[in-house]
């Protein structure tokens, strides 16, 4: 399985959770009345970002993107006799 990397070079802005999540009696349900965490911001670059969030008086944490390890990988390995799984 290959995954894809469509939209990995934005910055996201998240909110933080402001209220706790609880349970729906009824339903069991997990809901919020803080509506903030449904909203994500894409930005081109981290200065945008930044900027937004700076401008509306946002505390922000940046977090770096993780490097992406490459295996070279070929599709008969899938098929060998003294793999490890």
């Amino acid at each position: 399985m290959q995954s894809g990397r469509a939209r990995t070079r934005d910055w996201v802005v998240r909110f933080e959770p402001k209220a706790a999540r609880r349970i729906d009696p009824l339903m069991g349900w997990t809901s919020s009345s803080d509506t903030d965490q449904q909203v994500t911001m894409r930005f081109p670059t981290r200065e945008a970002a930044v900027a937004y969030c700076e401008r509306r008086g946002i505390s922000y944490q940046v977090l770096e993107p993780r490097r992406r390890k490459f295996r070279t990988k070929s599709y008969a390995d899938n098929f060998r006799y003294d793999a490890v799984r």
